[in-house]
């Protein structure tokens, strides 16, 4: 029978393969590790896997508690440890609700301009989420925006779905984020420029850029993974 070293080991190099494409770099940058050299001793074995490690590589890459710990060699009717098998993870859903400041929308919080509705939430399979939307932090972090203003057009349109990380609160490197500067919401591209602060892009030509200055009041919500544009019919 294997130690839980051995399957923790397997396990890990198994969620680099399915949650990180193999990329052990990915896998460090999810974790929250400095350098890709801690996540390639656990998968060579060169260092053990704890208890807290095991816990925390779970919920980062999305399985169910003591996945880690289960060995996926065992029989149908047992595991080592007396652990009961765990399910396919491709058959679990994942609810990814609409994104939540805290009470800080609405006329008294964040407007967002030329909202058309919401959308409350959606309800996926974990294969289609890891499928379909990369780069994610932690399962947990996902979270479903409406598309407001036609500012972003042709990327989306007002209405259309969007998913963010709300895990990224700061502007880290050029990408398109879910942001409020003072009492309005946005959502732009953002790109550093040195000495100046942030300039907000616009998809749609006929909005101008502009420059978010470290005076101004920002908060970042989250970074925008994946968007779909709608057309009518």
């Amino acid at each position: 029978m294997k130690s839980i070293k051995e399957i923790r080991k397997e396990n890990f190099a198994k969620a680099i393969d399915e949650r990180c494409d193999g990329n052990q770099s990915v896998a460090a940058e999810r974790l929250g590790y400095s350098t890709p050299s801690l996540v390639s001793r656990y998968a060579t074995g060169a260092k053990d896997i704890g208890d807290k490690a095991a816990r925390k590589m779970e919920v980062v890459f999305g399985y169910p508690e003591n996945w880690m710990d289960t060995s996926r060699n065992s029989g149908p009717d047992e595991a080592p440890g007396g652990l009961t098998p765990l399910p396919n993870t491709t058959t679990l859903s994942v609810t990814i609700s609409q994104y939540d400041t805290g009470g800080r929308m609405g006329a008294a919080g964040v407007e967002l301009k030329d909202q058309p509705g919401v959308i409350e939430s959606w309800r996926v399979s974990r294969e289609w989420l890891e499928k379909n939307v990369r780069g994610y932090a932690q399962v947990n972090s996902l979270c479903i925006v409406t598309g407001f203003g036609d500012s972003m057009r042709p990327m989306f349109n007002p209405g259309d779905p969007l998913i963010i990380d709300s895990s990224v609160r700061s502007v880290e490197f050029d990408a398109v984020y879910f942001f409020r500067v003072g009492s309005e919401g946005f959502i732009k591209r953002l790109q550093r420029v040195p000495g100046k602060g942030l300039l907000a892009i616009s998809e749609n030509p006929a909005y101008r850029d502009w420059v978010i200055d470290p005076t101004m009041d920002l908060e970042v919500f989250g970074r925008v993974l994946k968007v779909w544009r709608s057309e009518d019919f």
